[in-house]
This record gives C-alpha cells, sequence and structure tokens, in this order.
C-alpha cells in the first residue's frame, strides 16, 4: 500500500477530495496532512475525516529538519501539494527526488509563479480575456511552478465569465482529475 503525504495551506477540499477517493483504495492512503496554516480548515476536515494532521511554522519547514524529520518518519511515496502557498525547500526535495506534486489552476507556463494562486490566477484569466483555462498538475522543483508537466486538463472561459465562473470550472476539474492523476502516478 503506497503511503501519500498532502500539504494543504487553506479550505482543504482538495485534500479532502484526495482523502476520500483514497480511503477504502488498495493503491494508496492519505497517512497525514500537514499546513503551514493553524488556522486552516483543512484541520477540521482532517479532524472529521479521522487523518492525522498537524501544522508547523516557517522555522520548522525551511529553517530546521522539523518538517523533513516527519516526512522522513512518515516514508510517504508520494507528497502531494493541494492549495499550499509556500515555497518547498530544496532540501526537502533532494530527500524525495520526484515524489512531490503539486497542483495548480491554470495551464503552465502561463500564470504561474510567485503569487499566482486562486483568485489571483482565475482573475487574470478574465482581464486577459483568455479562451481556455485549465489545471496543471506537475513535479515541484525549486522554482515555483517549474517543474515537469504531469497532466493538464482543459476548460473553456466564456467572455462572460467572471473570476468567480472560471474558479468554478477549475474547482470541477480539480475534483474530477486530481485524485486519479495521482492514483495513476501510484500504479
Amino acid at each position: 500500500m503506497k503511503r501519500i503525504v498532502i500539504f494543504a495551506s487553506g479550505g482543504g477540499s482538495n485534500a479532502e477530495n484526495l482523502i476520500k477517493f483514497f480511503h477504502n483504495s488498495d493503491t494508496a492512503s492519505v497517512i497525514q496532512v500537514l499546513t503551514n496554516n493553524p488556522h486552516a480548515k483543512v484541520l477540521d476536515r482532517c479532524k472529521t475525516l479521522k487523518v492525522s494532521a498537524l501544522s508547523f511554522n516557517r522555522i520548522a519547514f525551511s529553517k530546521s529538519n522539523d518538517v523533513l524529520n516527519i516526512l522522513k518518519a512518515a516514508q510517504p511515496d508520494l507528497i502531494v501539494l493541494a492549495g499550499f502557498l509556500w515555497k518547498f525547500p530544496e532540501f526537502i526535495l533532494k530527500s524525495f527526488p520526484n515524489k512531490v506534486i503539486n497542483i495548480h489552476p491554470a495551464l503552465l507556463p502561463s500564470y504561474g509563479g510567485k503569487g499566482m494562486y486562486g483568485m489571483n490566477v482565475h482573475k487574470a484569466i478574465v482581464a486577459n480575456k483568455e479562451s481556455e483555462t485549465g489545471i496543471t498538475i506537475h513535479y515541484v522543483n525549486e522554482n515555483y511552478d517549474e517543474g515537469a508537466i504531469i497532466s493538464q486538463i482543459k476548460c473553456n472561459v466564456l467572455l462572460t465569465d467572471s473570476a468567480e465562473d472560471v474558479a468554478a470550472k477549475i474547482h470541477l476539474l480539480e475534483m474530477k482529475h486530481f485524485p486519479k492523476v495521482v492514483n495513476n502516478l501510484l500504479i
């Protein structure tokens, strides 16, 4: 049975979706969720779903080996960033080569980089009158949103779409496709 650790910073809808998807799976299970936000709703979701969850601060994450040691103890086959907003430290990436993936709410390389997450991305898509957008699932490297692309799924953007409309379309893509892509990486 493969082991998944999820990192999230906010509400945790993608984390919850992954936990539920793998709950009765023969392939993998989500064994832990880690968050940089002690008030993140993902912590409540994990409590309800009976999945171990911990919060940490920036020092534990990037200035010490605290989070690295938690990961080493967990022995994950895959580390999944699901709405995690901090840049991943190189020393953790080097300890888990090709085992850290992220989901991004746009078709990279467009609309990626520092500050490009959530509604910031959707507002930019609408402002630039893009005709399509989508999600990108990619490996994480030392730069924001520049790791090798694993999968991209597209959707149309109408001229009448608001940023909220685009966010709803992206959310549907995430819920439908993210768990399947994660599963395929593990089989």
